[in-house]
């Protein structure tokens, strides 16, 4: 019997740290044809989780060459103040991307904000215009997480068409947006969910799974056929051994008795995120200056994200 070949890493630092430097690239030609793209962060209230998220994003923007703009708010801000500082931002020629960092206050109503944000400056994609052009396969700005995973597939298996593709999870943020691309890409596309029959039997005839349900090592080997490559987007804190850790949906190490490439968690998928923020920020700012032709996007290099 041939011996396994060694399973590859998918190493999701390396590939966000090259598609920002594609960034960077782009910010100076923006800034030559006289266009120096901006990002506007919104935050209310101060959750310690958010307020991180927050300086990751704020710092990528800036090393890029982005001016990022925050607005910090209360978290009794009233619902329609917010509205009103969107309706704002969305006049602003000089802001090109708006994000509204999520959870919202209870007596918010995110939907509603987020419907706020005009689609040409929904750099997180959850516009329902940005959705339903999304479906119908056009070139909108879409959710980051899903086209980051997209990103480190290409990188990883090259040619799409034709695999069979199976996502677990039918989240409007990841699962939903998640299989649209896939089906983008001339993938074969299952998506699984808490109410699929025979979870385990589908997930074993795919090429491709990624995994994006929020339930810590649901994945081991059982799932995943041989050679399949496997992207972990769930990043769940549990206690072990008298300690907190972070771990994906994927129980990474049966995994790895089956998968041809598996990324980890952490250092997988999360960094991919906020790096196509920052794409979609430029995305953004082509969308609304069609008409100058030295904001042609970029051709995309070739890199490799396994190690």
């Amino acid at each position: 019997m041939n011996a396994q070949a060694p399973i590859k890493l998918i190493d999701g630092k390396a590939a966000a740290a090259r598609v920002l430097a594609e960034v960077s690239a782009e910010v100076r030609q923006m800034k030559a044809a006289g266009l120096a793209p901006g990002l506007a962060v919104v935050l209310v209230g101060q959750d310690p989780a958010s307020q991180v998220y927050v300086r990751n994003k704020v710092l990528r923007a800036e090393e890029c060459g982005i001016r990022s703009l925050e607005h910090k708010l209360p978290a009794d801000t009233a619902e329609a103040e917010l509205l009103q500082l969107i309706h704002t931002l969305n006049g602003d020629d000089s802001v090109n991307g708006i994000l509204v960092q999520l959870p919202l206050p209870g007596h918010i109503d995110e939907s509603r904000v987020l419907q706020a944000v005009s689609p040409l400056k929904d750099v997180d994609g959850f516009h329902a215009e940005n959705v339903g052009g999304l479906s119908q396969g056009r070139e909108v700005l879409t959710p980051c997480t899903p086209a980051g995973c997209l990103r480190l597939l290409e990188d990883t298996c090259g040619d799409l068409a034709g695999k069979h593709a199976v996502v677990i999870g039918r989240s409007n943020i990841v699962g939903k947006p998640m299989a649209a691309l896939l089906l983008k890409a001339h993938c074969t596309v299952t998506v699984v969910h808490s109410k699929s029959a025979n979870l385990k039997d589908l997930c074993r005839q795919a090429d491709i799974v990624v995994a994006a349900v929020g339930r810590p090592r649901l994945v081991d080997a059982e799932w995943i056929k041989p050679g399949a490559v496997v992207i972990d987007v769930g990043i769940n804190r549990i206690e072990e051994d008298g300690r907190s850790k972070l771990v994906g949906d994927v129980d990474f190490d049966s995994a790895l008795a089956h998968a041809a490439a598996i990324t980890p968690v952490p250092g997988g998928v999360g960094p991919m995120t906020i790096a196509f923020l920052m794409k979609n920020t430029l995305a953004a700012a082509r969308l609304q200056h069609p008409a100058q032709p030295n904001l042609a996007k970029l051709p995309e290099a070739p890199c490799r994200s396994i190690s």
